[in-house]
């Protein structure tokens, strides 16, 4: 019994002992190795990066920067730097040599802190001592060219895998892309008059300077710059006739144009110092006739009002900004595929001409529960609710973002003079014109889509919707680079509640039915008493007829009784949502362990029954 003891505890010692090794083992053996089981393969590299990194046409260094002491008493950025690091071994993995990584470790007054202050990585404070953290990424080609990612942030890990393919890609392929970017809202940084502060540049706007070449063009000039492969206009509100045939013309040679039009831009706060511009802030932008010319329609006096995709609750739903689902976005268009929300205010729409020569592609698109508001019940707008009242869904479906493609004709008459109207287009060549229009500037704005806080002494800054990525996609489609887009498009976790909020808009119709016919009631009572009223001599004004008071009576007991209404209403939506929660908890935690349970039980019966056939026929042999 001793000896048998012994023998069992050595046992489990070797088993301890080679588990150890194995571990050792694997962790260097193994190093890299995974398996992705996640529904969307989110830790593996995606097609568009495999293309890039098989098309690097020469090698490209990264150096990636991570101090390992300052970092030890931060687990979030310690775990986020693995994460990092495995995102680079992984590129330089698929590279086949023409990546190569270095893992830097810039310890306080050495050499490498002053090779990661050469290449303008950001040095983060940390703690009360004077240890400064280093984590980010500096690139560089055989032709000198840097590029540097200054700090790492961790609520930017779903943008890291893009963020690493553009700095290859830029790297690999050093051709630079001109943008011009004409607009007539102050979306870079300045000192804003009105609050006698500075003001911040739009995160977009700042997305867009980090990842392209903008060439800011003056909305009052008469021309364009020359060699422009993309242009961008917002808000293009006044601009001038030579202007706008330079568009025409722009368009019609080839040139690729992406334009955000609004008939409210709420962003557009008038001059500070007109006081009666200021009381009308939020200004209409049009491209008139080169929108004709084109073959597409956009208002400037509406916007669109959504029941279903308006933000907010069953109770204070403001249905003039919306947050657009996948189910409004085209999951056909790589522009905007895998999106998961964008959210507008204000917005217009677009619609095609009837007979129009172009192509009309609808990116982004409205709930059928829609309609259009006019643009002055937003002006000076108090109460979100008043937006619900009389508002009656078409049943149709709104354009608001959308692609034009194929040939169309110049809005302009040839200009004076024989050279001018000899280099005038009249119509646009074989492939025809490429732009793409968005019916609302706000959009653009930081409020619709990005949260800002501060960490480690900067602001971090976390989307919490993909208007930035949209901007993006559109701008990388225009300038032909799919495999970034495939890149920056992927789905993230989150899974929105959608039947929970079919439900919640089922309610909210039949509420505002029921309001609208109290309403109605309401505004009938009150013209027959005042009907009554007239009827009685002027010596009756302020006595109350039986008839009158019966008339009230029978209005309170009614108005009581659509009020119960309403919060049945309200008490069904709440009901059908708690029903829906306890089915789902009851499948989670009682269905599937029931299912699990009862297969184990009919593989244990089954495993019986074939060591008895198999026990009874050795027997009978």
């Amino acid at each position: 019994m001793h000896k048998k003891f012994i023998y069992s505890l050595g046992s489990l010692v070797l088993l301890l002992i080679l588990f150890f090794a194995i571990s050792m083992l694997s962790s260097r053996l193994l190093r890299g190795m995974r398996v992705d089981l996640t529904q969307h393969g989110l830790y593996t590299l995606s097609d568009g990066s495999r293309n890039i990194l098989r098309e690097l046409r020469e090698p490209v260094n990264l150096y990636l920067f991570f101090s390992g002491e300052a970092s030890r008493g931060l687990p979030q950025i310690r775990s986020y730097a693995r994460r990092v690091d495995e995102m680079v071994e992984e590129f330089e993995n698929q590279a086949a040599g023409r990546l190569i990584v270095h893992r830097v470790d810039p310890e306080p007054f050495s050499e490498e802190e002053d090779q990661a202050a050469a290449f303008g990585l950001q040095a983060v404070p940390v703690g009360a001592g004077k240890e400064t953290l280093y984590l980010g990424i500096a690139g560089t080609n055989s032709l000198d060219d840097v590029q540097v990612m200054p700090f790492l942030q961790p609520s930017k890990e779903k943008f890291l895998e893009y963020d690493l393919a553009k700095m290859i890609s830029s790297l690999g392929s050093p051709e630079k892309t001109n943008i011009g970017f004409i607009s007539t809202l102050q979306m870079g940084a300045g000192f804003d008059p009105a609050t006698q502060r500075m003001r911040e540049a739009w995160v977009v706007y700042e997305q867009l300077g980090q990842l392209f070449d903008l060439e800011t063009i003056d909305p009052g000039a008469d021309t364009l710059p020359d060699n422009i492969d993309l242009l961008l206009v917002v808000h293009p509100k006044d601009l001038s006739d030579p202007m706008m045939y330079q568009l025409d013309q722009f368009v019609l040679g080839g040139g690729r144009l992406i334009v955000f039009l609004d008939p409210f831009a709420e962003a557009d706060r008038g001059n500070p110092n007109d006081p009666m511009a200021m009381m009308q802030a939020g200004s209409a932008s049009n491209l008139g006739l080169l929108l004709d010319s084109w073959g597409v329609s956009f208002e400037t006096g509406r916007v669109i009002g959504d029941l279903q995709y308006g933000v907010g609750t069953s109770q204070s739903r403001h249905i003039g900004i919306l947050s657009v689902p996948a189910d409004g976005l085209n999951s056909e268009d790589i522009v905007s595929a895998d999106l998961q929300a964008v959210n507008f205010s204000s917005t217009g729409w677009l619609a095609p001409l009837e007979g129009a020569s172009t192509r009309f592609e609808t990116l982004v698109q409205s709930s059928e529960n829609a309609a259009p508001l006019d643009v002055s019940r937003l002006r000076f707008l108090t109460d979100p609710a008043q937006l619900m009242q009389g508002f009656n869904p078409t049943g149709d479906r709104y354009a608001l973002a959308a692609r034009l493609t194929g040939p169309a004709k110049s809005a302009f008459d040839p200009p004076d003079g024989e050279a001018q109207s000899a280099s005038h287009l009249a119509e646009s060549g074989e492939s025809g014109i490429t732009v793409m229009l968005f019916a609302d500037t706000d959009l653009l704005t930081d409020r619709l889509w990005v949260q800002k806080q501060p960490f480690l002494g900067q602001t971090l800054v976390s989307a919490f919707a993909d208007n930035g990525t949209l901007v993006v996609n559109a701008v990388d489609h225009m300038l032909g680079n799919r495999n970034l887009i495939s890149i920056r498009t992927r789905v993230s976790s989150s899974r929105p509640f959608v039947r929970v909020s079919e439900l919640q808009v089922e309610a909210e119709r039949s509420y505002l039915a029921t309001e609208e016919r109290l309403q109605q009631e309401l505004t009938e009572t009150e013209r027959k008493l005042t009907d009554l009223q007239l009827a009685k001599g002027e010596s009756n004004l302020l006595v109350l007829s039986d008839e009158q008071q019966a008339e009230i009576d029978r209005f309170m007991d009614r108005k009581l009784e659509i009020r119960r209404q309403l919060r049945q209403v309200q008490h069904d939506l709440q009901r059908d949502i708690d029903r829906l929660g306890t089915r789902l908890k009851m499948i989670n935690i009682v269905l599937m362990p029931v299912l699990v349970m009862i297969a184990a039980l009919l593989y244990a019966v089954q495993r019986r029954r074939r060591q008895n056939t198999q026990q009874v026929s050795e027997e009978a042999a």
